[in-house]
């Protein structure tokens, strides 16, 4: 109890609002609370892992959990399915979150469980929200007791675990990952609302557009916590009509969920997801696709110069030499989308896009000094030739260096057969794409004419 608390309620009261019971007043917590599923009947979405005979449903049928992690966007039930297993399991359940607890929270349940293991043998669920919140250091205390069979955990997170999550607490749960839910699920969740009159809003008349539903649906981003309390805004703040029913029109939809909020973190999946898709749609030659990725990183506030350099990497790497211009105009998108900011940077950021998109594709020079390091790592260091070595010191001569060298400018087209490395090597290997083609036929003649020097031929 709180010092300061001089009327103690009863604990029954002091649930969290997301493990209250069902039959509380229906007016007292937000829809998208009380619609929580209760059971897996109810829960939608999810079918990768929940359908009939998938591994987790078959685990909580059975009450047979172990350690588990979900991950996943906001609004895609992670918490909810915890619930319905601490409601279907014969383990005493607790909850902690990742944002309010601390270590000394932690100890006192992990304690508390291995009491209570030790003296009736009923085993404890620990359930952690945000779960990527806690540092290192606390993520540890949780291990012994894992480890032991003390607990089995249930960690929620909006993050990937393999990257935010400890290793060994990876390795010792199973990992599930939760997926936005599609507008048939959504629209399901909102009519289920509408017509439950003990915890959704069936007590109000209230008339529905499809329209209006579809478009909650779909602006929701597969979010079901957002797409229903969208609903409640809407049914909450649209006055009756003269027989005192709440139309709920499309226009009262577009005004109660309003602008689209694109899932987009900064440091997570999100980011790197889409940035990925992004740079593999220029690669393969989709600039609808690439401009649909750029779109969304603008949408949801991206650095442009990140978008930028990333270009410029894909410039170099995906069309290279077929054509030299794409690195060029992606240097000058970097400079401009740096100089000019958001929103007019969008503009030079969709040109480089679709130039690089439809270019010319060759990742020879990408996969040329990837060739040649490795060389350099693993092989035996070649010495500088003698002939190519800098002679423009006093005592260089004595030496014998640049002895034999001829400059290049002097042979025929300006170019003289001789050797600049000492080893017969190729990393380079042009392809036949774009002004590619013409380097190759170059390089190939001027090969040619160094294999006939080092045979001893005549040129």
């Amino acid at each position: 109890m709180a010092r300061d608390d001089l009327f103690p309620q009863p604990a029954e009261k002091l649930l969290d609002e997301r493990t209250a019971p069902a039959t509380d007043d229906p007016r007292g917590r937000p829809l998208a609370a009380r619609m929580r599923p209760r059971s897996l009947d109810e829960y939608a979405g999810q079918s990768h892992i929940l359908g009939p005979g998938q591994l987790l449903r078959r685990a909580i049928e059975a009450d047979r959990i172990q350690s588990l992690i979900f991950y996943g966007p906001p609004g895609t039930g992670k918490t909810s399915l915890a619930q319905i297993i601490a409601r279907q399991t014969k383990s005493k359940f607790e909850r902690l979150s990742g944002v309010e607890s601390n270590v000394a929270d932690m100890r006192r349940v992990l304690s508390a469980a291995a009491n209570r293991l030790e003296n009736t043998g009923q085993p404890t669920i620990l359930f952690i929200d945000e779960i990527h919140r806690f540092n290192k250091s606390q993520q540890d205390v949780l291990l012994p007791d894992v480890e032991s069979g003390v607990i089995k955990l249930i960690g929620a997170t909006t993050h990937n675990p393999f990257f935010f999550v400890n290793s060994p607490l990876v390795s010792r749960s199973q990992i599930f990952e939760l997926r936005p839910l599609v507008e048939e699920d959504l629209r399901a969740l909102l009519q289920r609302a509408l017509t439950d009159g003990e915890r959704g809003l069936g007590y109000l008349k209230i008339a529905a557009g499809e329209s209006a539903l579809r478009h909650l649906a779909k602006i929701a981003d597969g979010d079901a916590r957002k797409a229903l309390n969208s609903l409640e805004i809407a049914a909450l703040t649209t006055a009756p009509d003269a027989d005192g029913s709440i139309r709920i029109t499309l226009e009262v939809a577009e005004q109660s969920i309003q602008k689209k909020a694109v899932v987009y973190d900064g440091d997570g999946d999100a980011h790197f997801d889409t940035i990925s898709a992004f740079i593999k749609s220029m690669r393969g030659s989709d600039p609808d696709a690439a401009l649909y990725w750029l779109a969304k990183m603008i949408h949801a506030g991206e650095d442009p110069r990140f978008i930028a350099r990333r270009i410029v990497i894909c410039a170099a790497e995906d069309v290279g030499l077929a054509d030299p211009m794409a690195l060029v105009l992606a240097n000058a998108c970097l400079a401009a989308s740096e100089f000019v900011g958001w929103p007019e940077a969008r503009i030079p950021l969709a040109e480089a896009t679709i130039y690089i998109a439809t270019a010319n594709k060759s990742n020879s020079a990408y996969l040329a000094i990837d060739a040649a390091l490795e060389d350099v790592r693993t092989g035996r260091t070649i010495a500088v030739p003698e002939h190519l070595r800098d002679a423009h010191y006093q005592g260089a001569e004595r030496l014998g260096h640049g002895k034999g060298y001829q400059y290049a400018h002097d042979g025929k087209d300006h170019f003289v057969a001789q050797e600049y490395l000492g080893a017969d090597k190729i990393f380079y290997v042009p392809t036949d794409q774009g002004v590619e083609k013409k380097i190759k036929e170059r390089l190939e003649k001027w090969r040619a004419e160094l294999a006939k020097l080092r045979k001893g031929m005549p040129q």
